[in-house]
């Protein structure tokens, strides 16, 4: 049996000690984007746009996100939303956030601020691209890419190009999650006795888990 020398024992010590912190880092960075299609795994790049995550996160732990609608969906280009009043006009209620712009290529799965004409005015709309779109490059903050489930994306209800995507009863976000409190371990059940042939053994009602289609106001 090989033998390890102190230096390699000490070497795999720390690569132990630090995986946990690691994969925290990585649930930290990644949001869960569920709708009735399925969940869409993203990525967050805090080293494109430190200001635009933070402020995304801040709205996905409020749940900001929970059933607000994709207003905007053009085919062959992007998926819009993060627009409470889902007209494509509103916004939070935190500031708008300074340009972040990068030449970080758009391309099928990144996920980019939406805004008006002010480049300082990305404030919580963002949009999802379904293929290359790399003449947005340069123009708007790239802030995170999907990594898996984008197939569930490209099922989302969209309008045309004629109408500049707008969308006549839209499909919505169900849930919007960092993957941190997506991980939480679930409390454990306490263990019920077993029923003696004395005991009535009645069923117990299952909760309802039906997400909330509750959204913020506009200022």
């Amino acid at each position: 049996m090989p033998i390890l020398s102190r230096r390699a024992f000490l070497a795999s010590a720390l690569v132990a000690v630090a995986s946990p912190a690691l994969a925290d880092d990585d649930a930290q960075n990644t949001l869960i984007l569920t709708t009735k299609y399925g969940k869409t795994v993203i990525r967050l790049r805090p080293d494109l746009a430190p200001k635009t995550v933070a402020q995304i996160k801040t709205l996905t732990k409020r749940k900001f996100y929970d059933g607000i609608v994709f207003h905007r969906v053009i085919p062959g280009f992007m998926a819009q939303t993060g627009d409470p009043t889902g007209t494509g006009a509103g916004r939070s209620d935190l500031p708008d956030i300074p340009a972040e712009f990068t030449q970080t290529h758009f391309k099928r799965g990144t996920v980019g601020m939406a805004r008006g004409s002010d480049p300082n005015s990305a404030n919580s709309q963002f949009f999802i691209c379904f293929a290359d779109a790399g003449f947005l490059d340069g123009k708007y903050a790239v802030f995170g890419e999907v990594v898996s489930g984008m197939e569930f994306i490209d099922k989302v209800k969209a309008g045309t190009q004629e109408n500049n995507g707008a969308v006549d009863d839209p499909d919505k976000m169900v849930t919007l999650r960092l993957g941190a409190s997506e991980a939480k371990p679930k409390a454990k059940a306490k263990a019920k006795p077993t029923p003696t042939p004395s005991d009535e053994a009645t069923p117990e009602a299952a909760p309802s888990a039906e997400p909330s289609d509750a959204k913020p106001d506009s200022d």
